[in-house]
């Protein structure tokens, strides 16, 4: 259950004729008071006798009552209660003792013989209900509504355990503003999935994404479109800014400004400034226009590597460096959504929205540490778009897979702090890295695969033995799983490359995350052909260690699986994670 008090206003009209307006709004239905102060205030939606105006002037008139300069320029309280999707469809009378305890614990009307504010409770959908109030209580003094958002949220988890309503996780202040329901619904007007306070935040992040200096940040927000305005102190020092949306106009016709720290905490102008203040000395001016590092392919190389060595953070260093890494992570995954193929670019934009909660918590990040991840972002960036086919798209998937341990290793630290609601947000934010890396994964791990049952027999035979040899607590549950072809195939060509196969199986096996893949094969493939500097895509390889047959009628020499019974589910290659 999610309480969301918007600021004060200063129209009670206004607002009473949004609740009760039909027209616009398809889910506006059967609207109606289901409490209010007095239990007895006229509802304009049940009686045909009662008037907006009626109840407008009942709840405003201790404020009137005033003398017109001591009144309130924002007089109006306004706040929002849904339920989770998820939850049973609530009562009329449960919806009212929910009103009730909401407006008490905010300070609207205490009760227990204090003088409160007048209120009341409109219900025009089935999931939630809207809770209106004059900001003067009945003996003409401010209500003590301080923090009432703070307050809200509190009593509405105690609400969720009593009426057994899904529970969710408690906040600490850290998370982004959400959408004030004006702007989710100017939004439906307009024909927009998502509000622009939303569109300008994952904007932002991707301009933010391994950017080292000011004017880096803001040529690239400008280039996304963004009408931006900058804030200068007198001495000509830049100290903030807001951005808009072209289309995205008030009723003036001007663009809706949204400054920087009311998008995110963490991006205000100071609280970007230090990531690129603790980089790496500037860089050359025309850094941020030169090419990546070798396109697409490389940078996604350079992130798996990035990623696996920020893994070992969250064992051994401290909290504020972990919190560093965390956020740095949330830089990759908005700059991998940016620069993939359009067939994982859904997931990975999903999972980056759902790890923006993640990346922010009361442990202050202390920056620096987290370069060679900043790096990868900034790598991604500049390796441009990515095909969703050959070396660009398996090094995709190496990168994901990579990412998806990082993340859930993000989880566990975040739980481990107490921090339900980041923990649950990178917990989201996996799954949809999973539901990716199933995509990019499916061709590359399908080539591996047939190559691993082309493998000859005796060839095989020593993979198995290697295995076991090496890896002899996971051996035979990797050799029961699809992908056990695909790793086969790997090892063969690590040992041709001339490396020693088993010592590198036993390298990248060794713990970090493996107890959270669904396939052991499937991660071993890919931490051995980055650490083995194989080519991720294997479709266009040369065969190593098949069986050859010679056709005497055609004069050729062709590839064949070797002989044998075939385990269940051979047949087609299934990558999981």
């Amino acid at each position: 259950m999610i309480p969301s008090v918007n600021p004060s206003g200063s129209d009670t009209r206004g607002l009473l004729y949004y609740l009760y307006d039909t027209g616009k709004h398809e889910d506006h239905t059967d609207p109606h008071l289901v409490a209010s102060f007095d239990g007895m205030s006229p509802d304009p939606g049940r009686d045909p006798n009662a008037t907006l105006t009626d109840l407008q002037r009942l709840l405003d008139q201790p404020m009137m009552a005033l003398a017109k300069h001591a009144r309130p320029a924002k007089h109006v309280w306004h706040t929002s209660v849904r339920a989770d999707p998820g939850d049973r469809i609530l009562t009329d009378e449960e919806w009212a003792g929910i009103a009730r305890r909401i407006v008490a614990a905010t300070g609207i009307d205490p009760g227990e013989g204090q003088s409160g504010c007048r209120w009341a409770a409109v219900r025009h959908a089935e999931d939630h209900i809207h809770i209106v109030a004059t900001l003067v209580t009945e003996d003409g003094h401010r209500p003590d509504d301080f923090r009432s958002g703070a307050r809200a949220q509190a009593e509405a988890r105690l609400i969720e355990k009593d009426l057994g309503l899904h529970r969710v996780a408690p906040g600490d202040g850290t998370a982004a503003k959400r959408p004030t329901s004006a702007e989710r619904h100017k939004a439906e007007r307009q024909g927009r999935e998502r509000t622009a306070r939303e569109e300008l935040r994952e904007t932002v992040r991707r301009a933010v994404s391994g950017a080292r200096s000011d004017e880096e940040f803001f040529d690239r927000l400008a280039a996304a479109g963004l009408l931006i305005r900058k804030r200068a102190a007198p001495s000509g020092d830049l100290l903030g800014y807001k951005v808009a949306l072209p289309d995205d106009l008030n009723k003036n016709g001007e663009p809706v400004f949204y400054p920087g720290a009311r998008l995110a905490p963490d991006l205000s102008l100071p609280r970007i400034r230090e990531r690129w203040s603790a980089d790496d000395p500037a860089p050359p001016k025309d850094d941020a226009i030169r090419p990546g590092p070798g396109g697409p392919a490389p940078a996604r190389r350079a992130t798996a590597s990035a990623a696996w060595q920020a893994v070992l953070v969250f064992e051994h260093d401290q909290d504020a460096v972990a919190a560093a890494h965390i956020a740095a992570a949330g830089e990759v995954l908005d700059a991998l959504a940016k620069t993939s193929a359009a067939h994982t670019r859904s997931q990975l934009r999903d999972a980056a929205t759902a790890f923006e909660r993640a990346s922010r918590s009361h442990v202050r990040a202390v920056r620096g540490h987290d370069r060679a991840l900043r790096q990868a972002a900034r790598d991604l960036i500049q390796g441009g778009p990515a095909h969703g086919r050959g070396e660009d798209g398996a090094t995709t998937a190496m990168a994901i897979d990579m990412l998806f341990f990082l993340i859930t290793a993000a989880a566990h630290w975040h739980a481990g702090k107490g921090h339900a609601q980041q923990a649950e947000a990178a917990t989201r934010a996996a799954h949809h890295l999973r539901a990716a890396y199933q995509t990019a994964a499916a061709q590359p791990l399908g080539a591996l695969y047939e190559r691993g049952r082309r493998l000859s027999r005796p060839m095989l035979q020593h993979q198995t033995a290697l295995l076991r040899e090496a890896l002899p607590d996971l051996a035979e549950q990797i050799l029961t799983e699809p992908g056990w072809y695909a790793l086969a195939a790997t090892v063969a060509e690590a040992g041709a490359a001339g490396g020693d196969p088993a010592a590198l199986l036993r390298e990248v096996a060794a713990g970090r995350e493996l107890g959270t893949a669904e396939s052991l094969s499937d991660v071993l493939v890919w931490r051995m052909r980055r650490a083995a500097n194989l080519p991720a895509d294997a479709s266009r390889l040369p065969e190593t260690g098949t069986t050859t047959t010679r056709s005497t009628k055609r004069g050729t020499t062709t590839s064949r699986p070797a002989p044998g019974k075939r385990r269940s589910g051979e047949d087609a290659a299934r990558p999981g994670r």
